[in-house]
């Protein structure tokens, strides 16, 4: 594929069964670079359940508006890779630069950098100026902490995932788990639900009980994990005891299992969190429901609520190196070399994207693997 046969996958923001290649934007032929601009050539990116969040909230959360795809009712999906400096403009930044990112699902991106430091920098281009600081961030691999080129699938399948998961753990634990004696995690075989598991059950007998609810295909799965306090299958949802204290954190979205936690908890649903929206096709509102209505969690405001100045933060040194001693935790259990949690599967091509992109939209993604794809 050169400069002239680029495309980027695009689905539809009405109907995301539905997928073409639109042509990049970005790509040398379609637009040569202005003063202070960069062009990043994608390699490589994670495909993720998370991802389908992405399109399902597009509207709402303003995920469409990062890569305008230019054709009406077509969306570009955000994913999280690795992308090298093919061409600069930008005296701060030098071409052969690998860096790591929020990226669209094709070959080419234009960015224009600012607040370029040693880590890496923001891209400042006009249409993401009003959109959450969190995607806009580029990190350069090279000075980037965190990075190991033997893990990087590893890094891309993960560690946005991971973040989320590990402000859910600081928020749910800045608010004393609202006075809750259980956690009530779904979609627990997936990543962000099982990194939530983790960071939860290194603070210790301090934190009410973590339950995890999961197909009963991914139950055994889950329990292996070992860092859920109990596992079951939403079947099971009936005979819990309606009169614990619970705290609801939901990965699916699901709203008839929402439902079903509201009405079988009543008056002890402590909280009801609300965070992705894997079970897409089951999303609903969360009014007329018994219990408190459902709050959105979106992990940017919390991001930058800790990584503001003391008292409220710890100031962004502080944040990052939370999160980074957090995220070597999770890596160590993650590949545990006797029972890894994860395995990488790579594959290139608007076939293989698409094939891959179908089967997590039908919520047939296996949970012991991760997906590094290209175009």
């Amino acid at each position: 594929m050169d400069a002239n046969t680029c495309f980027r996958f695009c689905v539809g923001r009405a109907d995301l069964h539905a997928t073409r290649l639109l042509s990049d934007p970005d790509a040398p032929a379609a637009r040569p670079l202005a003063e202070g601009e960069v062009r990043l050539r994608v390699q490589s990116f994670a495909l993720t359940a998370n991802n389908i969040t992405y399109a399902a909230f597009g509207d709402k959360m303003k995920y469409w508006q990062f890569f305008p795809s230019g054709a009406e009712g077509w969306g570009c999906i955000p994913v999280w890779g690795f992308a090298e400096v093919e061409e600069s403009r930008c005296a701060d930044v030098a071409t052969g630069q690998r860096v790591y990112g929020y990226l669209p699902m094709g070959r080419y991106l234009v960015v224009q950098p600012t607040r370029v430091n040693r880590r890496g920098f923001m891209d400042g281009s006009a249409h993401r100026r009003e959109l959450a600081a969190a995607y806009n961030q580029l990190l350069f691999c090279a000075t980037d902490p965190s990075y190991d080129a033997a893990l990087e699938g590893q890094q891309a399948v993960l560690r946005p995932l991971f973040t989320t998961s590990f402000l859910i753990d600081d928020f749910m634990a800045e608010h004393d788990f609202f006075g809750a004696r259980q956690l009530l995690l779904s979609s627990a075989s997936s990543k962000t639900a099982y990194g939530t598991a983790f960071c939860l059950s290194r603070r210790g007998a301090a934190v009410p009980t973590v339950h995890g609810l999961t197909s009963a295909g991914n139950l055994g799965f889950t329990q292996g994990l070992g860092c859920y306090g109990a596992v079951s299958t939403y079947e099971q949802v009936a005979a819990l005891d309606p009169t614990v204290p619970t705290v609801y954190i939901d990965f699916a979205g699901n709203a008839g299992l929402r439902r079903t936690i509201h009405e079988h908890f009543g008056s002890a649903l402590a909280y009801s969190c609300s965070v992705g929206g894997s079970h897409w096709e089951a999303l609903g509102g969360g009014g007329g429901l018994p219990g408190p209505r459902p709050e959105l969690f979106f992990a940017p405001a919390q991001a930058k609520k800790r990584a503001a100045p003391p008292p409220e933060g710890w100031g962004p040194s502080g944040f990052e190196q939370r999160l980074d001693q957090a995220w070597q935790a999770f890596l160590q259990a993650v590949n545990k070399p006797s029972q890894p949690w994860l395995t990488i599967r790579a594959a290139q091509g608007a076939e293989a994207v698409t094939a891959a992109y179908q089967q997590l939209l039908a919520g047939r993604g296996d949970a012991r693997e991760g997906l590094m794809l290209a175009l």
